[in-house]
């Protein structure tokens, strides 16, 4: 959902991407995982959002999702988290790793709308494959919502984890209350450098009950990008971020409750640089401050 705003910036600032994907690809350099708490194992830090990237089923969208995906998949990453209700996302995800031979590299998110088993059927025709890697139920409003259903699909091996998932503030009590009650594996959450109420809200109830934590959102539907157009990266932050998202992603890195960010991109030039906030150091807590003092001050 960033595309356009973010290609409009990349033209003012390509010559501080140019590092980025050799970085992302540099095998000397330690890969970022991040333990799922509920399991132990370990999941790449940067994966793949694909909303309003990969809605439509053409050649041209699944071009693009083949080289994206590639790219996340030679630099170490594995998770894309899509959706039932992304247009057709589900679809072209699926016929990409058909394609390309990869649905064992790729750890599979998808979410339903409801605990409804039309619905997951649809969802595994389109990703051509039975088993999910975390089933998550969308939007949750409603703070008596039961997981009995996804339970009952993961206990019989139709998923390996479950998880809820809301990107509205409104609806963050319901989150919370669910959290506590169902205790699901994961929660994805909208959560940005200058929207940063899940840090007082959301991930202290995900690490009360030992769930993962995704971010989707992560720049901020693009306000980030606009707010620094035709600046450069700080000094005080060009040794741990190479970029503006690397900048951007590599905030809500340092925060150990943040198990993996999901920026969605149509762009292998864009997921090179995004995956690049996998490699090198992450800011400390007095730097995090920093970071977020310089954007409050744009």
């Amino acid at each position: 959902m960033t595309r356009m705003t973010r290609r409009r910036f990349s033209e003012l600032a390509a010559a501080a991407l140019l590092p980025a994907p050799a970085l992302a690809q540099d095998r000397s350099v330690p890969l970022l995982r991040r333990a799922i708490p509920r399991s132990g194992e370990l999941l790449p830090a940067v994966g793949l959002g694909t909303a309003q990237v990969f809605d439509r089923d053409d050649p041209r969208t699944r071009d693009a999702a083949t080289q994206v995906v590639r790219t996340l998949l030679d630099a170490g990453g594995s998770l894309i988290d899509t959706s039932s209700v992304y247009g057709d996302a589900e679809q072209v995800l699926g016929q990409v790793m058909a394609a390309g031979g990869w649905r064992d590299k790729v750890f599979v998110a998808t979410k339903l709308e409801a605990p409804d088993a039309a619905e997951l059927e649809r969802s595994q025709t389109r990703l051509a494959t039975r088993r999910i890697d975390l089933l998550q139920l969308h939007n949750v409003r409603d703070p008596r919502q039961s997981l009995s259903q996804f339970k009952a699909w993961k206990a019989q091996g139709v998923c390996r984890y479950i998880g809820i998932t809301s990107t509205s503030h409104r609806d963050f009590a319901a989150i919370e209350a669910v959290l506590q009650r169902e205790k699901p594996d994961f929660v994805q959450i909208d959560y940005s450098l200058d929207d940063r109420e899940a840090e007082v809200r959301i991930l202290p109830a995900a690490a009360d009950v030992h769930a993962g934590v995704l971010t989707a959102l992560p720049f901020g539907r693009g306000r980030l990008f606009r707010a620094v157009r035709g600046r450069p990266v700080p000094d005080w932050a060009a040794d741990f971020a190479g970029s503006w998202s690397q900048f951007f992603l590599k905030f809500l890195l340092g925060d150990a409750r943040v198990t993996t960010v999901i920026p969605g991109t149509s762009d292998p030039a864009h997921m090179a640089d995004n995956l690049g906030a996998m490699r090198g150091r992450l800011p400390d807590a007095e730097e995090r401050k920093k970071m977020a003092a310089f954007v409050q001050s744009l």
